[in-house]
């Protein structure tokens, strides 16, 4: 029981008032973000022991944890190894196997089971058909099981096992009716969900799959709501917000001077943002284009209706070198127009920062990009109407927030990025935006064809960039990592770098070497070299993930393919295929692939439609590797929903926000005061005001 009077127990309670739990313990939760005891009573199972399937012993999965019933037959008793662990062994078994279990510096565990019984025996099962093993397993009887079928498995850091958090949300489980139920009655009869305190004590230690199943989904349901609350408000705020008023533009004197023909989903993006800066409302949208689609040219066309309307535009990228290409680009098209384009980055010399800044402040800039420098307090606009944020999942909600703060009136914002995000994430991470979509490639542009090689076809591999060299071409090499983890056996970044320096030697080949940790002016070097064809060969981490657009290399070779998340194996393979020739994906990897490895590979090779892969992603890894999750908008973290995998409830949970925010915009009626608490609490986390972010 609490230590404290649990009639004066509150969910702010601080969660050091239950038994057992010390300063240490405390400091430990809290690194789990477990403060209060609502805090602990919303740490949520990540899984589930089932105990009431278990395997026989011949059955049993090696390898891999599962649950054992078998008979005790033998207690030999314990004995001293050297180095002073105690080491405790027994023989259990079932009609066809025996199962030799050790227990280490544990003597009570062998000493308290009874010859002849049977138990139940959770672990990872060793060894052939001949000899069984099982190394410190946990034991349930007959009975533990029949009250307590399910044994939940909790998030856990160092020094703070799930048994031990386990044990102090079973202390918590009689007070449950602490945690308010911010939903209405109403609300759960609709959509038949369980009330608050049922599904809390269900979550944690239910008696059927049925009972956990009911749980999860009532938790989820809350959790989106929640959710879909922060943004519908961002999104009201938005809409209420004057933006800069700009006269709209005719695009097509702009299309007409471009040496090419731009794409229809070009044309019909740049219609919608014209329209949407023509408007009395400020812009807030979302531009989603594929690698290589041409976002940035209708990112041009929205800064260049700012500057004609006598407004300044800024572009804010992730990298110096994004930054310099889009600054090179950009001051190509625009030349002889009038327009003054700079580029601001954390490398800019001291006299050409201040240089820049007081032509910023005065007016004589109309387009800045840069880095984020750009958010820093002493870059000051004379008159900002455009905001426009590229990779935008790269920037955390803090940095974004910071450029509303540049001018008396909201700007308008185009926030773009390169990741295809599936419907369900961009409504939910993207929710207070509209959204163009570039899904068309610029004519001539053609497939890039991927493959998949193992470390033994390695030879292979090397041929085939000889003959791609030799017909004038240039090639990628990528690797995962600068220097090579213990724990991980990633490719090495130099080891890589020498081999390719032996097998491609000085005078008839020349390789640049370019990573994260590089100067600036090194790596500028080794980009200007690879760009310019003095060097055939880049060598790099994923830093060129973005920033690097040479057309004439065609081929990107991925070290340890198997690493990488399937969205940035895709943002990899976009740097190539920029000019008219075929080019090509080679995923290198070791022959011992795990199955969602082998699946993501696969799915690079079958196919180059970035939003087929986004959705494959998110089901293979969940949302946190798509564009950033934490970093893209919302500041929310899902404790148990699932993008993934809670898709409908996602639109449930929209539409009711939708109706309660129509009825309550500021959610001051008393009825969703505790929506409101949570709303903060979840979703600001103290940290961001979204009206700032809209």
């Amino acid at each position: 029981m609490p230590a404290e009077n649990h009639t004066t127990l509150t969910p702010d309670t601080p969660v050091r008032y239950l038994k057992g739990v010390g300063p240490k313990t405390a400091e430990r939760f809290e690194k789990l973000g477990i403060v209060t005891l609502a805090d602990l009573l919303c740490h949520y199972p990540r899984r589930y022991i089932d105990f009431t399937k278990p395997y026989s012993i011949a059955e049993a999965p090696t390898d891999v944890e599962c649950v054992v019933r078998a008979e005790v037959f033998a207690k030999p008793g314990g004995r001293i190894l050297p180095g002073g662990r105690r080491m405790e062994r027994i023989t259990a078994g079932d009609d066809v196997s025996s199962l030799e279990i050790t227990w280490f510096n544990n003597p009570y565990a062998a000493q308290k089971l009874q010859l002849g019984q049977e138990y139940y025996f959770q672990g990872i099962v060793t060894g052939g058909m001949l000899r069984r093993q099982m190394v410190n397993p946990q034991v349930r009887t007959d009975a533990q099981v029949a009250s307590s079928p399910f044994e939940a498995v909790y998030p856990q850091t160092e020094g703070l096992t799930s048994s031990a958090i386990a044990k102090c949300v079973r202390q918590l489980l009689p007070h449950v009716e602490l945690l308010p139920d911010p939903l209405p009655p109403g609300m759960l009869k609709k959509y038949r969900l369980l009330p608050k305190a049922d599904a809390v004590r269900a979550i944690h230690c239910p008696a059927s799959e049925e009972e956990a199943f009911a749980a999860r989904r009532r938790l989820i349901y809350e959790e989106l709501l929640v959710l879909q609350l922060g943004i519908g408000r961002m999104k009201n705020h938005g809409a209420a917000s004057t933006g800069a008023p700009m006269q709209k533009a005719d695009a097509s004197p702009f299309w007409d001077a471009l040496p090419f023909s731009p794409t229809g989903a070009q044309r019909r993006a740049v219609e919608e943002i014209l329209t949407d800066m023509a408007g009395e409302t400020s812009m807030n949208r979302l531009l989603q284009g594929d690698v290589g689609s041409g976002k940035t040219l209708v990112a041009l066309m929205a800064m260049l209706l700012a500057a004609d309307n006598g407004f300044q535009a800024c572009m804010m990228v992730p990298t110096e070198i994004l930054a310099r290409q889009h600054f090179v680009s950009i001051t190509k098209m625009v030349e002889g127009v009038g327009v003054r384009v700079a580029v601001l980055t954390g490398s800019t010399k001291k006299r050409e920062r201040d240089g820049i800044l007081e032509e910023l402040a005065s007016g004589g800039l109309h387009i800045l990009i840069g880095t984020h420098a750009l958010i820093e307090e002493r870059v000051k606009f004379d008159n900002l109407g455009l905001v426009v944020i590229d990779e935008q999942h790269r920037f955390g909600v803090e940095q974004r927030a910071r450029m509303w703060t540049k001018n008396s009136r909201p700007p308008h914002v185009l926030v773009m990025t390169a990741t295809p995000i599936p419907r369900t994430l961009a409504m939910t991470l993207y929710g207070d935006l509209d959204v163009s979509v570039i899904d068309e490639l610029p004519p001539g542009r053609k497939p890039i064809l991927t493959r998949h090689l193992y470390d033994s076809q390695r030879m292979k591999l090397f041929g085939f960039l000889r003959s791609e060299i030799a017909r004038g071409r240039q090639v990628y090499v990528v690797y995962p990592l600068i220097k090579e983890s213990e724990k991980m056996d990633y490719k090495d970044l130099y080891d890589g770098f020498e081999t390719m320096s032996r097998e491609f030697p000085l005078p008839q080949y020349r390789l640049s070497v370019v990573h994260g940790k590089l100067p600036a002016e090194e790596k500028e070097e080794g980009m200007r070299a690879f760009r310019e064809g003095t060097t055939q060969i880049m060598v790099a981490t994923s830093v060129i993930e973005v920033g690097v657009d040479v057309p004439n290399a065609t081929v990107m070779v991925i070290e340890s393919a198997e690493r990488f998340g399937l969205s940035q194996l895709h943002q990899l393979r976009g740097r190539v295929g920029r000019g008219g020739e075929q080019s090509y994906c080679i995923l290198m990897s070791g022959d011992r692939l795990s199955r969602e490895a082998r699946a993501r590979l696969d799915a690079m090779v079958e196919t180059n439609d970035g939003f087929r892969l986004s959705e494959l992603d998110l089901k293979l890894r969940g949302a946190g590797d798509i564009g950033g999750t934490q970093q893209s908008g919302t500041a929310f973290e899902l404790k148990i929903a699932s993008l993934a995998k809670d898709a409908a409830v996602v639109e449930y949970a929209r539409r009711a926000a939708e109706e309660i925010l129509a009825a309550d915009p500021s959610l001051t009626l008393p009825e969703n005061a505790l929506l409101a608490r949570l709303k903060e609490r979840y979703v600001n986390r103290g940290e961001t005001d979204f009206g700032m972010i809209s």
